[in-house]
């Protein structure tokens, strides 16, 4: 089994706990895309739940007035009561039976990936815990994932200091401990600069596992100014991987946005040139790089990455979007980066 199969087959006998309930509500929200609000209200109230004691836990579970809880409200209530008789609750069964897999033609390549190489926290942008995060790619059958937070610049996304950068690796390496065997990869989202240098510091990105380097601002200038930017950054030895190269939009809720322009034969001979993958990026209002784009870098010999950008957990089941995709355009599986055992792989982020 791959993906979603692992969390939760619908006719499953064993009835989860109300917070594990609420939260596998919200990860299949998250999966199909529904509203944030609705997503908040389920991860909300697990949070709830989890923070009363076993003797609070149990005053309410005997007087059945959840509704007396802040941010419990009458759906949630719901779930949470037949969670605790014991039963998987009617919400959750429809949910796990609505479920349809995502990227059926890409499963030859999605049964090989062994991981995910860019995901964010909300350390930065994302929505959930890392422990979350990290536990649901496992759940996933990921072998290992890495944690790819902004860099300080995007402020927007709440980047991370060189400062809480590294308090966010000492955490990483006590998860570690405790997620064994499988890893997460430190690592980061750095932004691209105007002048093709990289948002953290150099040292610190040597440390990392995985870095990938992203361009999220000016995005409308023109082809040289872009093309030698790209260029740039792709051949510092600390980048191993393009993110979402064009940057466009192509739907949802932050409307759209077209592609930048640069020359993409010179950006992805550089890729090759300096062991940098290209990101085959999953999220759905992404796509990037656009087909014609991406049958270019496999004509030139790039590596790729086929990774969610995932913000939340039920989004890293979203790579069935790129491997669709990545069969699609012709996309070898053994140059896909993160089809590779971890040592190979870091093997190579090292070498590059």
């Amino acid at each position: 089994m791959t993906g979603a199969d692992r969390i939760a087959e619908p006719d499953r006998a064993d009835a989860p706990g109300p917070v594990e309930a609420l939260r596998e509500i919200g990860f299949w929200l998250e999966r199909e895309r529904a509203k944030s609000y609705r997503v908040k209200a389920y991860r909300g109230a697990a949070d709830v739940v989890a923070g009363l004691s076993a003797d609070e836990l149990a005053m309410y579970q005997a007087a059945g007035i959840w509704q007396d809880l802040p941010g419990i409200g009458p759906k949630t209530a719901a779930v949470i009561t037949q969670a605790c008789a014991g039963q998987v609750p009617d919400y959750l069964t429809d949910l796990r039976r609505a479920a349809q897999p995502i990227g059926v033609p890409g499963k030859p390549l999605r049964t090989r990936l062994r991981g995910d190489l860019h995901t964010h926290s909300d350390w930065s942008d994302g929505g959930s815990p890392i422990a979350e995060m990290m536990s649901v790619a496992a759940a996933l059958g990921h072998e290992y994932c890495a944690l790819t937070d902004h860099s300080p610049r995007l402020t927007v996304a709440n980047g991370l200091s060189a400062e809480r950068l590294r308090r966010q690796l000492d955490l990483v390496a006590e998860l570690n401990e405790r997620f064994a065997p499988f890893r997460i990869l430190t690592g980061i989202e750095v932004d691209i600069l105007d002048d093709g240098t990289l948002d953290q510091e150099a040292d610190l990105l040597a440390e990392l596992d995985i870095v990938v380097a992203s361009v999220h601002s000016h995005l409308r200038a023109d082809s040289e100014t872009m093309t030698k930017r790209m260029v740039y950054a792709v051949a510092n030895p600390n980048v191993d991987v393009l993110g979402h190269c064009t940057g466009r939009l192509v739907t949802g809720g932050r409307g759209t946005r077209p592609e930048s322009t640069f020359d993409a034969e010179l950006v992805f001979e550089a890729c090759k040139q300096y062991g940098t993958a290209v990101e085959i990026n999953c999220r759905p209002e992404r796509l990037d790089p656009p087909s014609r784009l991406l049958r270019l870098a496999v004509e030139i010999g790039c590596h790729f990455s086929v990774d969610t950008d995932a913000h939340a957990p039920g989004q890293l089941d979203w790579q069935g979007y790129g491997c669709e995709r990545a069969v699609a355009n012709g996309v070898d599986p053994d140059r896909v980066i993160n089809t590779w055992p971890v040592d190979e792989l870091l093997a190579w982020t090292a070498a590059s």
